[in-house]
């Protein structure tokens, strides 16, 4: 079993995450509720949000950053190009890097990484450059390695992720058409050399056929999967 040292995660449906250190930071990842057909509509976030992290700017992963980060007075942190565009409308605290950067929040490293796919805004009927799309590696002081992947398809150079940063813990995209499937996820999961894998990016959607039963069927020996339900929590 996976030692998840005191941080819990909690999976509120498609891509979006909620974890929480053992230190108490709160880190919410590519909020997508109001029109989220899988977000658990009774959940009840905590009382304060101390960053809220972007993988890319399609709408699925954003629709809430905005008025969120406007509530909670969050960080938000993400690609240059996507941070810039949110800070354009009223975000006051936006932190933007680009792929191979760290930044410190607290007690957590936050490393932007690659992720193959692409990225833009739908700002109105405008659809605006918003850089590239990107995962995150969270190296939590006295915790976890945490991967959260983005909307990715696999790719080699996942084994430089893993050779680098050492997660274990991975919260991989599975459902096909606009991300990578079971199959590949599968893959991936070897590749990053990780202990456990929490699918996401499934299920929202008729297209998103990807199961984490396939998962499981090709997914190698030694790797747990931890399959939430929206609105459950592993730790």
């Amino acid at each position: 079993m996976t030692d998840f040292k005191g941080t819990s995660i909690t999976w509120l449906g498609h891509a979006s995450a909620l974890i929480t250190t053992a230190q108490g930071t709160q880190i919410l990842i590519d909020p997508f509720f109001a029109q989220s057909p899988t977000f658990p509509k009774d959940y009840v976030l905590p009382e304060k949000l101390d960053l809220v992290l972007l993988t890319h700017g399609h709408f699925d992963h954003i629709a809430d950053a905005e008025p969120l980060a406007k509530q909670y007075k969050s960080q938000v942190v993400g690609m240059v190009e996507l941070a810039g565009w949110l800070a354009s409308k009223g975000v006051e605290n936006t932190v933007g890097m680009n792929l191979g950067g760290t930044y410190r929040f607290k007690d957590v490293a936050i490393t932007m990484v690659e992720a193959k796919h692409s990225a833009s805004i739908q700002d109105g009927d405008k659809t605006l450059y918003a850089g590239v799309a990107a995962g995150f590696i969270l190296t939590i002081d006295n915790g976890p390695v945490i991967y959260h992947a983005g909307d990715t398809s696999l790719f080699s150079d996942m084994k430089l992720i893993g050779e680098l940063y050492q997660p274990e813990i991975g919260l991989l995209p599975i459902g096909d058409h606009y991300t990578m499937g079971p199959k590949a996820g599968a893959i991936a999961a070897q590749y990053l050399g990780l202990k456990t894998v929490i699918p996401i990016h499934w299920g929202t959607f008729p297209g998103l056929t990807g199961t984490p039963a396939e998962l499981r069927k090709h997914l190698a020996t030694g790797i747990e999967i931890t399959e939430l339900a929206p609105g459950e929590t592993a730790k």
